[in-house]
């Protein structure tokens, strides 16, 4: 337990960002999810709509600090190469 009023707030602190992280991290992943499941499905436009929509949560969730901003930039990167794949596939 903290034990100096500084360290006690601190760790307040951390209590409502951790809250917050997981917040974040868990639409985060439920868009990915998402784009995920559209291209198991082989739809290219609903993987492009859902793409279009996970795109600024994923690189605001960076921005925010829950997760490093190259590893975000590379699951982006990925999943547009794999949505653009879909149509290359199937021809």
């Amino acid at each position: 337990m903290a034990n100096t009023s500084s360290a006690q707030k601190a760790a307040r602190q951390t209590l409502r960002r951790t809250e917050v992280n997981k917040t974040r991290r868990s639409r985060l992943r439920s868009t990915v999810r998402a784009v995920e499941s559209a291209i198991a499905a082989g739809d290219k436009s609903a993987a492009e709509t859902a793409l279009k929509a996970a795109e600024p949560i994923m690189m605001k969730s960076a921005q925010k600090g829950v997760v490093h901003k190259k590893t975000m930039s590379r699951k982006v990167s990925r999943l547009a190469a794999r949505v653009k794949s879909i149509g290359a596939t199937a021809s």
